[in-house]
């Protein structure tokens, strides 16, 4: 019978946000100017390292990498949330629906593997400067972006297929402002043992990887500082450090907290907040803390303002 009526199911329905209509507008607007910044201020900073030849180096190779990645990951989420704040039905077809799930899924898997290969970078530049050029070079950067997002691509595929097989007989009524797998889960009328499992085993696995690259990394950074003799060399790491360090763990926090931690699966409702932060939130903060740390996006910035002005 389930799989019967899934045959039928063309459409769910998000909850969204807030069911306070008062709040519908004020929202709306808040996230929109939210999200305008997001494109703005992402691809902003991807035409910059574009057009600035001295910035076209593995760090900033990095950086506008994830910009792009921060601006597809809103641009998965927000547009649609926005539409349903202005309409009631808050409708989403079967195929919008797992495709905004597969689309989410590639772009922060992604952003995972490119905050660990930036700390890997850092960890490089600041502990064996002599050889960074040797090891860090433009053709291995690009092969650490590639395996990135062919990483995104396979455990997306892998969540996806796995939800494919699911049937949706009790309800389609998913409690989320987008199509996690999570609300998803929660709704299905097939067992859903094995895509917890899943979840668990390739998120647990991501998170472990990609967070055990950072700690590591950032661990030698320290004992690199720490005998450092020079407060001069020592404030340009803290320097150079600290945006990504901030970055890592406003997402990772998030993350761990949403998919590893086993109280995630349990909970009536999905802490909505924590995606807001990670899926719009986080986006839109990243390019600012990169360029507002970072002395040479500044002077590449002032240096293209004033040629134009």
């Amino acid at each position: 019978m389930g799989r019967e009526n899934s045959t039928f199911l063309t459409e769910f329905i998000l909850t969204g946000f807030t069911q306070h209509q008062e709040l519908q507008l004020p929202l709306f607007l808040v996230f929109l100017i939210i999200y305008v910044l997001t494109i703005v201020w992402n691809f902003g900073l991807i035409a910059l390292i574009w057009k600035d030849p001295h910035l076209h180096i593995p760090m900033y190779i990095f950086l506008g990498n994830l910009a792009f990645v921060d601006a597809c990951l809103s641009s998965t989420v927000t547009p649609k949330m926005l539409v349903d704040f202005r309409d009631e039905s808050r409708m989403i077809s079967y195929s919008q629906c797992m495709t905004q799930f597969f689309s989410f899924a590639i772009w922060a898997t992604v952003e995972c593997f490119l905050l660990s290969a930036m700390a890997y970078d850092r960890y490089i530049a600041i502990c064996s400067p002599l050889l960074y050029p040797v090891i860090v070079t433009n053709t291995r950067c690009i092969w650490l972006i590639v395996l990135s997002y062919a990483s995104g691509l396979v455990h997306a595929l892998i969540h996806g297929v796995l939800l494919f097989r699911l049937t949706f007989c009790n309800s389609n009524i998913i409690q989320h402002f987008y199509c996690d797998i999570m609300p998803l889960l929660k709704i299905s009328c097939t067992d859903t043992s094995i895509d917890y499992l899943m979840l668990f085993i390739f998120a647990g696995l991501i998170q472990l990887v990609t967070i055990g690259t950072v700690i590591i990394s950032y661990t030698l950074v320290l004992f690199t500082i720490l005998r450092a003799k020079s407060m001069k060399s020592v404030r340009k790491a803290f320097s150079t450090c600290g945006a990504h360090l901030l970055s890592v763990s406003l997402y990772y926090g998030t993350l761990f907290i949403m998919y590893v931690l086993p109280t995630s699966q349990q909970a009536d409702d999905p802490d909505m907040m924590d995606s807001l932060f990670y899926t719009v939130i986080i986006p839109v903060l990243n390019p600012v803390i990169y360029s507002l740390r970072n002395k040479q996006v500044i002077d590449s910035l002032r240096k293209i303002l004033k040629k134009h002005s």
